[in-house]
């Protein structure tokens, strides 16, 4: 049996495997210590008699030691847990292919000539759409954000390209010229528009530097991990920023343990 941890900033995630078959859990983060450790293994019942490896990564992970009740902790660069993740989860066969990581923040990795390679990472993300929905419509949960902004409508605060000049190019007269441009002359605004202009801006930000990337590395495609891309309203803005260039996001089940797959899968093949 060999177990993974991803220790995120909001979520540590778990992943189990034992008899061929991946099990996954979720928990929200804590310190990393020995004893977040033994909470997680408690919680999800962990047999320690068939335990070999345990793989860690994420967060300051590193600085566990390198033995779990004499278990050995084997440390994965998230860089290459990202990598590895996307491989297993969308059994990639391509040499080269780009994937991004759309967690608390956002990252994005390049695989060429079998290595992994950080293209960078911005710090817009699933924290970005909390931390400002706590402040704007005083909520944080992530699915009562979504649900609110499945409701809004974000033309209400959002200047479109339709808005503000007949053509340009051959942007969609939908596309946006300016997130909450309209907020400043707006003295109420529902909490549905609100979350509806956030959840936007936070996937258009997200999918204007997944299409860099892909552009940047040749790519037409780009495989997503991380839960932030879980938001529907999120995907949807990702997915129209990705066809200003053409790209084609891929969005697979299980994806938000796709960092966590790939430490899984590191300590496996080790």
């Amino acid at each position: 049996m060999f177990v993974a941890i991803d220790f995120g900033i909001t979520n540590t995630d778990v992943a189990v495997n034992q008899n061929g078959d991946d099990i996954f859990y979720s928990f929200p983060s804590r310190s990393i210590t020995n004893e977040f450790i033994d909470y997680i293994f408690n919680e999800i019942d962990l047999d320690f008699v068939n335990l070999r490896k345990i793989g860690v990564t994420g967060g300051k992970s590193s600085n566990l030691s390198n033995t779990y009740k004499d278990i050995p902790i084997i440390k994965i660069n998230e860089v290459d847990a990202i990598g590895l993740g996307a491989i297993a989860l969308y059994d990639i066969s391509e040499e080269s292919f780009v994937a991004v990581s759309a967690g608390t923040g956002t990252a994005c990795i390049h695989h060429n000539n079998g290595k992994f390679n950080h293209l960078g990472g911005i710090s817009v993300g699933g924290g970005t759409l909390q931390g400002l929905s706590k402040y704007l419509i005083s909520t944080e949960n992530a699915k009562d954000i979504e649900e609110l902004a499945k409701k809004g409508d974000r033309k209400e605060l959002d200047f479109l390209i339709g808005d503000v000049v007949n053509e340009v190019g051959s942007l969609n007269q939908d596309i946006t010229a300016s997130n909450f441009g309209k907020a400043r002359n707006i003295e109420n605004t529902s909490k549905e528009d609100t979350a509806a202009s956030l959840s936007n801006m936070i996937g258009e930000i997200i999918g204007t530097i997944s299409y860099l990337n892909a552009l940047l590395c040749n790519e037409n495609k780009v495989y997503f991990l991380g839960r932030t891309s879980l938001n529907k309203v999120i995907k949807t803005a990702i997915e129209d920023r990705l066809k200003l260039a053409n790209i084609s996001g891929v969005f697979k089940e299980n994806r938000e343990y796709g960092n966590v797959l790939g430490a899984l899968r590191s300590i496996q093949s080790d």
